[in-house]
């Protein structure tokens, strides 16, 4: 999941925001509504927020739904832009940069 840090926030690009789907799967659902619950704001059609003080919260909620098996690498994995920031060190376990496409 493509994310962007301005400020102390962690903005989760909307794209790669898990849509909810009314008789979808439990789990997509679950995980859906799980990071919901923790954003700052989280418009319908727009970038999720992520103070820093929910960033552990966010974290747990990754590791989780990644040791599920349910859910691939890409969808529970914080990608951030190459040299753009250092990755904070409470989301360096779920993290990794974005791969440069020539």
């Amino acid at each position: 999941m493509r994310v962007k840090l301005e400020d102390q926030i962690l903005f989760l690009h909307q794209e790669d925001i898990p849509p909810f789907k009314k008789g979808g799967s439990v789990v997509r659902n679950s995980y859906f509504w799980a990071l919901k619950a923790i954003a700052g704001y989280s418009p319908r059609h727009g970038d999720w927020e992520y103070e820093a003080e929910v960033w552990v919260a966010l974290k747990r909620i990754l590791i989780a739904f990644q040791a599920s098996g349910y859910l691939g690498l890409s969808e529970t994995q914080l990608e951030f832009p190459v040299d753009r920031v250092e990755i904070p060190a409470a989301l360096r376990d779920v993290s990794t940069w974005q791969e440069l496409i020539s």
